[in-house]
């Protein structure tokens, strides 16, 4: 995905619901100088590569992501690791960069996927989901391609609900329009 695809869908997985060329054009504007037709070719881009499905209102169309942005990051990881020589490796090599705290997530995301210990007793399973791990899915995009999107089926999740600088509102949301 390209750096204004990204940014566009960014938005998208963020407002988690279906958008407008005109919606995406006027909060993209905040940034830089865009055209309409700019916007309008990058959604077509992101509905012919699979990315969005779109629906027409009018004389518009309504978008709406097909895949969660954590469907499309483990896709990328997937891909990448596929493609090494030696897996055991990149992967050593890839968790020797990872923060504490994203050791932490992995390690909880493997106890989902993995179901309790034996010994395990509720109360630590309970903690564990506390602590904010996600809850298990039958979403298998890790093993699909990045350059395929995972249908989700509409699913909201959390990681869409929020943008990399912590805002998690729509802008047409803080003026009462919240698109449903």
């Amino acid at each position: 995905m390209g750096e204004l695809e990204d940014a566009v869908m960014t938005r998208v997985w963020k407002w988690n619901r279906p958008v407008t060329v005109r919606e995406v054009l006027e909060d993209l504007q905040q940034e830089r100088s865009i055209a309409y037709t700019t916007v309008m070719t990058v959604l077509d881009n992101l509905h012919q590569k699979g990315w969005v499905r779109r629906e027409a209102e009018g004389r518009a169309y309504r978008y709406e992501a097909v895949s969660t942005r954590a469907a499309y990051a483990a896709a990328l990881m997937n891909d990448a690791w596929s493609q090494s020589d030696n897996p055991a490796a990149a992967l050593v090599a890839f968790f020797g960069m990872m923060s504490e705290e994203q050791r932490q997530a992995l390690s909880d995301a493997v106890r989902i996927v993995q179901g309790p210990d034996p010994g395990e007793t509720t109360a630590a399973r309970t903690d564990t989901t506390a602590e904010g791990a996600a809850e298990p899915s039958a979403d298998t995009s890790a093993h699909t391609s990045a350059e395929t999107p995972v249908e989700t089926g509409g699913e909201s999740s959390d990681e869409t609900a929020a943008s990399p600088d912590g805002q998690d509102e729509n802008p047409a949301s803080a003026q009462g329009d919240t698109g449903r």
